[in-house]
């Protein structure tokens, strides 16, 4: 340990004897300290602070001697202290009084040594206050009468009730009050109150403490158990979510003083508007209700996508967070809370005074801020300079989000997760990237294809993760090429509907890139964010290939609204609930998936030369405003250089012209139409269908028909009705 502080000392217990033990508070009157003191083999684990909420005449409460009890010493940290500490207890016991501590459910009494004794210890009595209907926290002076226990199984009870506090009997709500300067985590339920925080060894202090088991961070990992990558995307949704416009993730190798060797760590970094105390504090909470107001720009709902991300990704993560005038370190772990009976998750804050950051005393006090990053170095990779290192990326005014993972999740006798290191400078080819070790592809119904990239490569997956890309991604220092699906799509068709009374378009076409990995299907957004991937539906579920290299694309935020403020997804953001929305949704999709393969696909058409499935239009996205640029039909996008710009070829335009839209090239089969009824989901599409647009009579008629030549329609399963299939 290098130096000695204040507070120090109260780093272990100090015992009294065999068999005894002390442990130290601060008791306060009027959030004046009056004393530290010390707990003479108390019953179970002290409070940090005892306030002083009430001082009575002692023949109110004639019950005392029927209570358990233990004594307080007197652990003064100056003669001040020595002075107050005395005029205390002679205060006490000239005018025959008792004071009282209350911390909710539970009551100290406080009593003074004996009339012409000159000990300066005191005795404590304790009792449970289950059935008081007063406010946590009121004083006992507020009533005229105390009732006892009526028996000694009853104050059995009391003292058993005291004892369970430190064993995980609590509700999840928090609440935070003030005491002394500090804002101590309350972790109450609203009926019933406790201890409030607890110090497990002596402290001057009190410490962060949150209603769970340490058990329970392995649980929250298991929301992600079957696929990684959606514990990534919880925390490239809260970068998202913050406005970032830059996000690098990364697994480099640090060295553990812990493990005497380097070990990988996960690190996602943001540049988004970072988190206040309140905010950082609310991150790492148990138990708060989820947002009322479904915000269409805003992916976070349920207030668990940090936890549940990062306790899957690994078990021990750090987070560094900047605003603009202040900083905070938290530190959710399992490896700190190994054997433990209760979560302890320690954040240091800091508040900007002039052009430095110095401990946020607001929020904690000195001694706190320095155990709890004595804490950090001892159970982290980090120490003040590693520290120092991170805290530099932000710069003097910069603001964003930092989290560290490592103990990251292991497969057999290596990792989950495997990385490559590009080479700085080096072509596509030698880019890095962080896939999954397994590589296996997820399930989905009717599909054949092993090769889906997007299932186990982070760039794949991160391509096509968000439905308007304004975000920089780098992984492993190489930037993710953002690909919008529905503008990269061949002969472009677009669906206009109402199901259910709302909204809801689908951009169908045909990919190059799918059909040669023999992949199809639906990829559905909300919120802007990739929910389901290669979706098959219709006849694409009945045939392998049938369908093959058809692609579909829908944002149906606006469906899975329930209009009560909740929404119809998952909490982990990988699928949707069974509901009637989503039933419909998938019946319509089936519909128009179908309609599209017998227009377009089962004429099967070979093209000389083996010509591909180009896009109907190419785009870039510029690298300063983010926007998507439709290139000219005869430029060559492969000369197009690393960065693009708006001001370049072939666009030559500003930055602040708006983002064009799907228009040439696009089919529109269908739009809205009013006759659609909601209350028979199955009636048939295809008969409440009004028209087709006339570019559809033309489509046969195209450029590219002399390099065709159409031969029989390939059989499929059918929903509706069988075909039988003639020789020719």
């Amino acid at each position: 340990m290098t130096g000695f502080v204040m507070g120090d000392h109260f780093m272990e217990v100090v015992p009294m004897g065999e068999g005894c033990s002390e442990t130290l508070f601060k008791l306060i009157k009027d959030k004046r300290i009056i004393s530290c003191a010390a707990c003479v083999n108390p019953p179970s684990q002290m409070p940090a602070v005892w306030d002083i909420t009430s001082i009575v005449r002692k023949d109110k409460v004639r019950f005392l001697s029927t209570l358990p009890g233990f004594s307080i010493i007197p652990a003064c940290e100056d003669s001040h202290q020595e002075k107050e500490w005395g005029q205390f207890l002679n205060f006490l016991q000239k005018h025959n009084r008792v004071a009282i501590s209350n911390f909710g459910l539970f009551e100290f009494y406080i009593l003074p040594p004996l009339e012409g004794s000159k000990s300066n210890l005191a005795i404590v009595r304790y009792k449970g206050t289950a059935s008081r209907t007063s406010p946590a926290g009121a004083g006992v002076a507020d009533s005229d009468q105390i009732s006892a226990p009526t028996s000694q199984s009853q104050a059995g009870e009391v003292a058993m009730s005291i004892s369970n506090l430190t064993q995980n009997k609590y509700s999840p709500e928090i609440h935070c009050a003030e005491v002394n300067g500090d804002y101590s985590c309350d972790l109450s339920a609203k009926a019933s109150s406790q201890l409030g925080n607890y110090v497990e060894t002596v402290k001057s202090f009190q410490r962060n403490y949150v209603t769970a088991h340490p058990s329970y961070l392995k649980t929250l990992g298991q929301a992600h158990s079957s696929w990684i990558f959606g514990a990534v995307a919880e925390l490239v949704d809260n970068a998202r979510d913050a406005k970032a416009t830059k996000l690098e993730i990364a697994i480099n190798k640090f060295y553990s003083k812990i493990a005497c060797k380097e070990i990988p760590m996960l690190s996602l970094i943001d540049d988004g508007h970072g988190m206040n105390h309140a905010d950082i504090q609310r991150m790492i909470s148990f138990g708060h209700g989820q947002t009322e107001v479904d915000d269409p720009n805003h992916i976070g709902m349920y207030g668990i996508g940090f936890k549940t991300g990062t306790m899957r990704l690994g078990k021990d993560a750090l987070v560094l967070t900047q605003t603009t005038n202040s900083r905070s370190i938290a530190f959710l772990s399992q490896s700190l809370n190994e054997g433990k009976d209760n979560l302890e998750i320690p954040i240091v804050s800091y508040r900007r005074v002039g052009p430095s950051m110095e401990v946020d005393t607001d929020v904690q006090n000195k001694d706190a801020a320095k155990l709890y990053l004595k804490i950090i170095k001892r159970y982290s990779p980090f120490d003040k300079y590693l520290i120092g290192e991170k805290v530099g990326i932000f710069g003097a005014d910069g603001t964003g989000t930092q989290i560290y993972m490592w103990n990251l999740d292991e497969w057999g006798s290596d990792y989950s997760l495997q990385w490559e290191t590009g080479i700085a400078g080096g072509s596509s080819f030698h880019q890095g990237g962080i896939f999954i070790r397994s590589k296996r592809t997820r399930c989905r119904p009717g599909q054949i294809s092993l090769s889906v990239p997007l299932d186990y490569c982070l760039k794949s997956y991160l391509e096509v993760i968000f439905l308007n890309p304004r975000m920089k991604i780098y992984v492993q220092g190489a930037l993710v090429r953002s690909r919008p699906l529905a503008k990269s799509l061949n002969k472009t068709t677009v669906e206009n509907d109402t199901i259910l009374g709302k909204p809801v378009q689908l951009t169908l076409g045909r990919s190059q890139l799918e059909w040669e990995q023999a992949n199809c299907g639906i990829f559905l957004y909300w919120h802007g964010r990739l929910i389901e991937a290669y979706k098959r539906v219709g006849s694409m579920i009945h045939n392998g290939d049938c369908g093959r290299g058809i692609i579909g694309v829908a944002d149906v935020t606006k469906i899975m609204d329930d209009g009560n403020g909740c929404v119809w997804v998952h909490s982990n953001k990988q699928g949707f609930q069974d509901c009637e929305a989503y039933a419909v949704l998938e019946q319509w999709l089936g519909e128009k998936a179908n309609e599209y393969i017998d227009k377009y696909v089962d004429k099967i058409q070979l093209r000389k030369g083996n010509a591909s499935a180009k896009p109907d239009h190419e785009w870039v996205q510029c690298d300063q405003c983010r926007k998507w640029r439709m290139l000219s039909t005869d430029f060559d996008s492969k000369t197009l250089p690393s960065q693009w710009f708006c001001y370049m070829k072939p666009y030559n335009g500003l930055c602040d012209t708006p983002e064009e839209s799907i228009s040439s090239g696009t089919i529109t089969i269908s739009t809205k139409r009013h006759g659609y009824n909601t209350k028979d989901p199955r009636n048939s599409f295809r008969e409440r269908e009004a028209s087709r647009s006339e570019g559809i009579s033309n489509y046969a008629s195209d450029s590219e028909e002399d390099d065709v030549k159409v031969i029989v329609k390939r059989a499929r399963a059918r929903e509706s009705h069988a075909r039988s299939c003639k020789k020719n």
